[in-house]
């Protein structure tokens, strides 16, 4: 489980096709102290498993599924990625949960400075936009956002320079596509509506009226 919060970017430094996947290697800008083999890392998003370490250079293998869902279908060597390793339970959670299960992709559309901010407009299929609402979290590329405003075919984020500085989201323009993460909350909601189960009846609590009036809280 992760939170969107990027801890810092890194580099593909190797990408080799291993059947009908990937495995790749990363080199990160910062120190990966306390990180092992099998660890978590969320690399632009998706969810990776590290398969071997040595220093900030770390490799993972990238299944068909992932291949099929994300952009490390094209992924080249040189590219910059954000990086986020697995939430530990005593952490602040500051962004919201993110499973590093990517659910699809979005393009950018646009690019507009607004004051202080970046207002960004992406294109999105339905499967995607149906679980977002405005004010609702979502997840670009491993980045926690909140989302201004969406419709069937898309939806707008703003980010702050800060956020464009120290994540990748600030080196693509119109056109890149981006890892998306929708609300992990509604697609379980969503679930549960369509096999048509209902909560549970409330049990009676046997507080009513007359049970207060008769325990002093109410003047008969």
């Amino acid at each position: 489980m992760f939170t969107g919060i990027i801890e810092g970017m890194g580099t593909i430094t190797g990408v080799r096709p291993a059947g009908e996947a990937k495995a790749i290697a990363v080199t990160a800008d910062f120190e990966l102290e306390a990180t092992r083999i099998g660890d978590s890392i969320a690399v632009n998003g998706a969810c990776l498993t590290v398969t071997a370490l040595e220093g900030r250079r770390f490799t993972a293998d990238v299944s068909p599924e992932t291949l099929s869902r994300t952009t490390f279908a094209a992924v080249k060597t040189g590219e910059r990625v954000n990086l986020e390793r697995a939430l530990r339970l005593s952490d602040r959670l500051d962004g919201h949960l993110v499973s590093g299960h990517v659910d699809g992709l979005a393009e950018l559309k646009s690019s507009e400075r607004a004051a202080n901010a970046i207002i960004l407009r992406f294109s999105a299929p339905p499967e995607l936009t149906r679980y977002m609402i405005t004010k609702g979290s979502v997840a670009v590329d491993g980045i926690s956002l909140t989302i201004n405003g969406c419709d069937d075919e898309g939806f707008t984020v703003s980010i702050i320079p800060h956020t464009a500085k120290l994540t990748t989201i600030g080196l693509k323009g119109v056109g890149a596509r981006f890892n998306i993460e929708t609300d992990l909350i509604g697609k379980y909601v969503e679930r549960f509506l369509q096999r048509g189960q209902k909560p549970a009846p409330a049990k009676a609590s046997g507080i009513d009226m007359e049970f207060l009036a008769r325990s002093g809280f109410l003047d008969r």
